[in-house]
Order: structure tokens, then C-alpha cells, then sequence
């Protein structure tokens, strides 16, 4: 307000409350909690659409662990656009991760706290796909890769009660492998995302066993995948997303206890599976790893108690094979 306008409010005695100031974000009048693979998180926001959104998101997720809850408050403000924002970057300056896409939608996640701050515009809630691939999905996982759980980039799958992670680089066929082994049977945990319990020595992988994620090119593979909607992940690679829980004939798990890594290794040389390097799985887990020197310490050492599983690299180019030389392994250990 203006001298003037202030002057004219004084004179017809009008009370002016500047308690909240005009860069103050939203209220939070809402809130609930909800357990994204078993951890409590508690979401405070001033959006009923939001906490419907994450209802969709995690609603499935029943209480698992009595870890400390994380702490999620989002903002969202109206904005004219109806435009799905661009796609976020982030930096980590210890202890805060901080994700930023444009002014009105970021988080700032103190992982030393168990806490974020998120600002979200109407237009980045009701793009979907962009608010659970860049928001949802990173300011829980953020929490829990720092926190409580050590993240792998593996895919995990079980027979028998024995749990197998299927480790590789991007493209290296862990989400198909892993879901062809579910449709022969197996039990399915997840795709290409695991999280290691730190704590214990049980070898302990838990992961999102509803849902599993493609690239296109899977359809070839699988015909229930042909024909669905195509969306953009966290790295810019198209994919598409299938819910598990319509697949009567799959077996699903939140978690497995690992008793084999595998390397995979698709379309080099002939098809084996043989004993790998545990010098090198080791560095490949421990590479996308941040935190305090005391987390990482955590992990460091949940890695070191994973790796007393038997560690080999899978060469194959028939999935099918792959699949049956798995199961020689659970079945007989070699």
C-alpha cells in the first residue's frame, strides 16, 4: 500500500493486518500421512487435489517400518499457465538438496532434518506425470536414499524365497528382465530402483513392486504393453508405466532378501553366466551415493554386508534363456 492508501484506511478507521507478508507462501490447513514403500511421511499442503494426488501416488503403500517420519510441506500456488513446466535440475550443498525447476515450482529438502519445503504451481499438480516423476518420486526418495536405505540402481526379483538383484547401466534390459521373470512366475519387488535397508545384516532390498517401467521398445517382448501411452522420466528417456496390481497372474513383494547379484550384459559375447567382480559392483553401487560422512558411512557398510552374496555377470541375448539360467541358479546355486 501506498502512504496515501494507508492515510485513507487510518481516516475510516479500518484495521490493516500486515501479519503475513505478500511473499508469505500459502497456509497449510491439510495434512496426512502416508507410507511410500513402508516409510512414514507426513504431507502438510494447502490442496485437497494434492493430497489426492498423493492418496494415488502412495495410498497403496501400508506402514512397514517405524523409521522417523519425514516431513513434507508443499505450497501450491495458482498460476495462469496451464503449461507442464520444464524439467527441474538439482544441486546438493550439504545438508540441503535443492530442486529447481522455475519460480514456482521447487523443493528444498533438508535431509538433515527429514524435512522438505516444496512450492508447486496448478499447472505442474495437474501435469501428472511431471509432478510423481519430479516431485513425488524425489522428495520422498531423496529422504530415504539419505536417511534409512541405501539406493541401487537394480532391479530385484525373488524364486523360492531367494531374492536376486539384477544390476546394470541404463539399457541393460533390468526392467524387461525383471518382468519376465515375474510373468514366468517369479515374485516381482522391482524394476530399476531398489533400496538396501541400512539396518541389520539381512541383506534386506525393498522397492515399488506396483509398477513397472518400460522403455518402448519393450512392446516387441510383451503385447499387454502395445499401444499405451508413452511419458518422459527424470533422465529425458521416453517410458511407459504399467500398474502391476490389474496382473492377476503376478506375484508381487515389497521386499526380498538378496542372495545373488547379477551383472547384466546383454548382446556381448556368448550367452554364460560367470562370477563377477565384487571391486567393481562395489564402486557402481556406491557411485550416485550423497549424504552426510556418517550416512555414507551406513552405506558403505550396508553395501560391504550385500555384496557376501554371490556376485556374477549375466551375457545373454534371448530373454528366455536368461529366465531359465536364473532359475538354474536359485535352484542350485551356480
Amino acid at each position: 500500500m501506498t502512504i496515501e492508501e494507508i492515510e485513507a484506511a487510518c481516516d475510516a478507521s479500518e484495521v490493516l493486518d500486515f501479519s503475513r507478508h505478500f511473499l508469505d507462501a500459502p497456509e497449510l490447513s491439510l495434512r496426512r500421512t502416508f507410507y511410500p514403500l513402508g516409510f512414514p511421511a507426513e504431507l502438510r499442503t494447502n490442496s485437497a487435489e494434492m493430497l489426492a494426488e498423493a492418496e494415488e501416488k502412495w495410498g497403496i503403500f501400508e506402514k512397514r517400518f517405524d523409521t522417523e517420519t519425514i516431513q513434507v510441506d508443499i505450497h501450491v500456488v495458482e498460476t495462469d499457465s496451464t503449461e507442464c513446466p520444464p524439467a527441474p535440475w538439482c544441486r546438493i550443498m550439504q545438508p540441503l538438496v535443492v530442486t529447481v525447476s522455475d519460480s514456482n515450482n521447487y523443493y528444498i529438502a533438508d535431509i538433515s532434518r527429514n524435512r522438505t519445503q516444496m512450492m508447486l504451481s496448478t499447472a505442474g499438480l495437474r501435469n501428472k506425470s511431471y509432478l510423481r516423476c519430479f516431485f513425488l518420486d524425489g522428495v520422498v526418495g531423496c529422504h530415504l536414499a539419505t536417511r534409512h536405505a541405501t539406493p541401487l540402481h537394480a532391479a530385484c526379483v525373488a524364486l523360492d524365497g531367494s531374492g536376486v538383484l539384477l544390476c546394470g547401466d541404463s539399457g541393460a534390459g533390468k526392467s524387461t528382465l525383471s518382468y519376465a521373470c515375474a510373468r514366468a512366475g517369479w515374485t516381482y519387488v522391482t524394476d530399476d530402483s531398489s533400496f538396501l535397508l541400512n539396518s541389520g545384516t539381512k541383506r534386506l532390498v525393498t522397492g515399488n513392486c506396483h509398477q513397472v517401467r518400460f522403455r518402448p521398445s519393450a512392446a516387441e517382448f510383451f503385447p499387454e504393453v502395445r499401444g499405451l501411452e508413452i511419458t518422459p522420466r527424470a533422465a529425458g528417456k521416453p517410458s511407459i508405466e504399467l500398474p502391476t496390481a490389474p496382473m492377476m497372474h503376478m506375484m508381487l513383494a515389497q521386499s526380498a532378501k538378496i542372495d545373488f547379484i547379477v551383472f547384466l550384459n546383454r548382446h556381448t559375447g556368448p550367452p554364460q553366466l560367470r562370477p563377477y567382480r565384487t571391486d567393481v559392483a562395489r564402486y557402481f553401487m556406491r557411485q550416485a551415493l550423497y549424504g552426510s560422512p556418517e550416512s555414507l558411512a551406513l552405506q558403505y557398510e550396508a553395501i560391504d554386508h550385500l555384496l557376501k552374496a554371490e556376485v556374477f555377470e549375466l551375457q545373454y541375448s534371448e530373454i528366455d534363456w536368461a529366465i531359465d539360467r536364473l532359475r538354474t541358479l536359485v535352484q542350485e546355486g551356480r
